[in-house]
């Protein structure tokens, strides 16, 4: 296959990927040899060509077969001349060029993520839930001297890690203005990075990254598993905590949950304060409705709210507080269409799927989680590999009612307990059906969290 070839599939993949995709990861890429059904390409970083394995190389594929190419498989591999230009990346940092572009980007507002004017703590709705996690953010976002390093906030979808975030970079841009505040998600952190590899711009990177006076990022979990980003990442992290620099960090778990991330980024994350934001309950899900309806209340003029029907859809959607505000939403706009009254019937038509997909579910992890407050263990030894009394006893409770309260086979619910054998968890479900009928204890155990988890 000729280069002109391997130019007419490039223009047709950046009709399948996209521009800026297309710039990222497939423009850098440089044909390397195309025989025995093996099409083999040049990539920057082993990082990089992983990463298009993985998202690109169907794309890559199909389009060369279809210009007539013979190709059974797609390989990526660091070329000899990217190599020996990785040392050249550091060098570079010496040029005046490189020191000019990090004078330009301290003298710029920093390019992070945008933030939702909405998202204040004005607007966040404190219960018990959630009341820790939104006084430390209180904290941090007064500026102060740097208490706890970092602030790990982690949750559930929904239960507001993000209006959390967003809330303490708007105070600090209010309190303190002349503090550099950079907000942005992981997978931008990942993306500038290899943007970075690609122009051989690390340097500049690094200088950008340190610079900052707070450093937010979001979703945390998405680095786990990349191995050149995590690296990068470690070495921010501890840059700006031995400047004393404030870092504010969230994710869908607990740090030594996240599976694929190195433990030694675990260890750092866990030096700080890490604050759980737990399920709603209901009184939180009743303010938050509350708070919402005063503002529909001024956008939907003469709308009249029947008494009860708040009180429904706080009990019905325990999902989370998004699919909550949804379902507010199109009530209002609904009624407004229709001319009516928001009854409880209406509430009932109108949101009869959301109320339907709300019934509860539970997940295995709920049933953990739960049974480790009870028990007062630790998540993480729940399913990790620890055989101590006062831990496989619980864990073998969690694995009955994981088994007893939710449609997951043995080999699933084996997977979320830390990728044990199905007949580990037969044995461990087996044993709590012997003990409940000579321990009273335990039976009032069962009793008690089969309540806390399906009331």
């Amino acid at each position: 296959m000729t280069n002109e070839t391997w130019g007419q599939v490039r223009e047709e993949l950046i009709k399948r990927v996209g521009k800026n995709n297309y710039t990222t990861w497939i423009e850098p890429l440089k044909l390397s040899h195309l025989k025995n059904g093996v099409a083999r390409f040049e990539v920057p970083t082993i990082f990089f060509g992983d990463w298009v394995q993985r998202n690109y190389a169907d794309h890559i594929r199909t389009q060369l077969t279809s210009a007539g190419a013979l190709v059974d498989r797609v390989e990526f591999a660091v070329g000899t001349a990217a190599a020996e230009a990785r040392p050249a990346i550091a060098a570079a940092a010496l040029k005046p060029a490189a020191k000019a572009a990090r004078t330009r980007a301290s003298d710029e507002e920093l390019p992070g993520a945008p933030l939702d004017a909405r998202f204040t703590f004005d607007s966040f709705v404190v219960g018990k839930p959630n009341e820790l996690a939104h006084a430390a953010a209180r904290r941090v976002a007064e500026g102060g001297p740097v208490t706890f390093n970092p602030l790990f906030l982690y949750g559930g979808v929904g239960l507001g890690k993000t209006h959390l975030m967003h809330a303490i970079a708007h105070e600090l841009q209010s309190r303190r203005p002349e503090l550099r505040v950079l907000y942005l998600s992981a997978e931008q952190f990942m993306y500038r990075f290899v943007q970075a590899l690609r122009d051989r711009q690390v340097m500049d990177f690094k200088e950008l990254f340190r610079s900052v006076d707070v450093l937010m990022v979001d979703d945390v979990q998405f680095i786990a598993g990349k191995d050149s980003t995590q690296e990068e990442f470690f070495h921010t992290f501890n840059a700006l905590v031995d400047a004393n620099k404030q870092i504010v960090i969230s994710a869908d778990r607990a740090p030594g949950e996240i599976k694929d991330l190195e433990d030694r980024i675990k260890s750092r994350l866990q030096c700080g304060l890490v604050v759980d934001l737990h399920p709603t309950d209901y009184e939180l899900r009743l303010g938050i409705l509350q708070q919402k309806v005063d503002f529909y209340r001024s956008q939907y003029k003469g709308l009249v709210l029947a008494d009860g029907v708040l009180e429904f859809l706080a009990h019905r959607i325990t999902t989370n507080v998004r699919v909550l505000e949804g379902a507010l939403t199109r009530l209002f706009a609904f009624a407004s269409l229709v001319g009516r009254e928001i009854t409880l019937d209406l509430a009932q038509d109108c949101l009869a799927d959301i109320l339907r997909s709300s019934d509860r579910k539970l997940s295995i992890e709920e049933i953990q989680r739960k049974v480790a407050e009870h028990y007062n263990i630790r998540l993480s030894d729940m399913i990790g590999p620890k055989r101590l009394r006062n831990i496989a006893r619980p864990r073998q409770v969690a694995m009955y009612l994981s088994k007893q309260l939710t449609p997951r086979s043995l080999p699933e619910i084996g997977r979320r307990f830390g990728g044990r054998d199905h007949t580990t968890i037969m044995h461990g479900v087996r044993k709590i059906e012997e003990l409940m009928t000579i321990d009273s204890q335990l039976a009032d155990d069962l009793q008690l969290l089969r309540r806390l988890l399906q009331g």
